[in-house]
């Protein structure tokens, strides 16, 4: 499923949007703008973030977006030391199969090279744009993060044709099942709770605020990186934002 890019009004023709195609990025920030638009994410997503619209203009854009790392000691939605030098941020829907893609392909190779030796942290934010069973995978995912179990939920849902069976009420239980939540009905509560429906939407008003209108996009020390990337894009990312964070 795919959308043409909306053509800017001669008012916003001086902002230069961030274009993904088959997932290569080129970044830009303008004015304070960062968008993110690509084809397979759907006309809903364009939509919905130019609604909602662009991140508010500051004096240094950047610091801005490095600023949105959250580095809470108890968050259940990511992994990696909350003082890291480095903080990936990542704009994902359990049903984007270049998220899928990114999630068995490269993040393992980033867990193991730069998370487990505290250089790097990852802070996940559900950022479902394909409708209602994104919704429920994006709420079971947050579910499964209150029992400890947010990884092995999203190692499960982005397993290889595990989106092709759908998110629906029992699959969404037989993932957690997969993924060892201890508590199933605890889960099935969670999932359901008003805490989950506002999680997501924190997530969803953080990414549209900056423009994200495809998934996966990232913040890599706060400069952006759409697309299922190579892994040596994301260690080029890294490195970079590793010596900019030095003293």
């Amino acid at each position: 499923m795919s959308s043409s890019p909306r053509k800017p009004s001669p008012r916003k023709r001086s902002r230069t949007p961030l274009l993904v195609s088959a997932g290569v990025a080129v970044v830009a920030i303008t004015l304070g703008l960062v968008s993110w638009q690509a084809t397979g994410t759907g006309k809903k997503s364009h939509e919905t973030a130019s609604a909602a619209g662009s991140a508010p203009r500051t004096d240094d854009p950047a610091a801005e977006l490095k600023a949105l790392a959250r580095r809470e000691a108890g968050d259940k939605l990511a992994l990696g030391r909350p003082d890291a030098p480095v903080v990936l941020i990542e704009y994902s829907d359990f049903k984007c199969g270049y998220c899928g893609k990114f999630a068995r392909d490269t993040e393992p190779a980033l867990v193991k090279k730069y998370v487990e030796d505290g250089t790097l942290r990852i802070e996940w934010r559900n950022f479902p744009i394909f409708g209602a069973d994104s919704e429920a995978a994006a709420k079971a995912a947050w579910a499964a993060g209150q029992q400890d179990r947010f990884a092995a939920f999203h190692e499960a849902a982005y397993a290889a044709g595990a989106k092709e069976k759908g998110f629906g009420e029992e699959r969404l239980t037989e993932l957690a099942r997969e993924a060892a939540v201890p508590d199933l009905e605890r889960f099935q509560r969670d999932l359901a709770s008003p805490q989950a429906a506002e999680a997501l939407r924190r997530d969803q008003e953080e990414g549209y605020r900056i423009g994200v209108s495809s998934t996966p996009s990232f913040l890599v020390g706060g400069q952006p990186l759409a697309g299922a990337q190579p892994v040596a894009a994301f260690e080029t990312a890294i490195a970079r934002a590793k010596a900019a964070a030095r003293p």
